[in-house]
């Protein structure tokens, strides 16, 4: 699925490229508010950033036995190493979904669509990122 959405971003970036103004915003605040702005090529920032992440989450995900654990035994080792990869599965993709909803979003204000990103976004990407870890850590300790 990562490297779908991915493929669909850059082609959307190729596609936009040439109506895309030379500054772009490159910051953005609490309120989403564009409050610094940067060279067009900088919008490839966010999706080579997002796509790093999820190669390495990708690379980490396969070894699992490498993790830190509290009270890993023979017996629910298994169980605790399925755990911990499909907890790295999503963080990967939920991190993956966010840098390229930003890219696009960042793409929306810099042609004028949006004024600003929703003052939502962060909170309920945060809540989102923290959430899934706080229930595959509870899984983890039920385990």
């Amino acid at each position: 699925m990562g490297m779908f959405l991915s493929g669909w971003v850059i082609v959307y970036l190729l596609m936009q490229w040439s109506s895309l103004p030379d500054n772009v915003p490159v910051h953005f605040n609490f309120a989403g508010e564009p409050d610094n702005w940067g060279h067009k090529g900088l919008i490839w920032l966010l999706l080579f950033i997002g796509i790093s992440m999820w190669i390495g989450l990708s690379v980490l995900e396969k070894y699992p036995h490498v993790y830190n654990y509290i009270n890993l035994t023979e017996e629910n080792a298994e169980k605790q190493y399925k755990n911990a990869s499909m907890m790295i599965n999503v963080i990967k993709n939920e991190l993956l979904i966010f840098f390229i909803l930003l890219t696009w979003r960042t793409v929306q204000v810099a042609k004028g669509s949006h004024v600003n990103l929703p003052w939502w976004d962060l909170p309920v990407t945060l809540g989102i990122l923290f959430l899934t870890l706080a229930f595959l850590i509870i899984c983890s300790f039920r385990l």
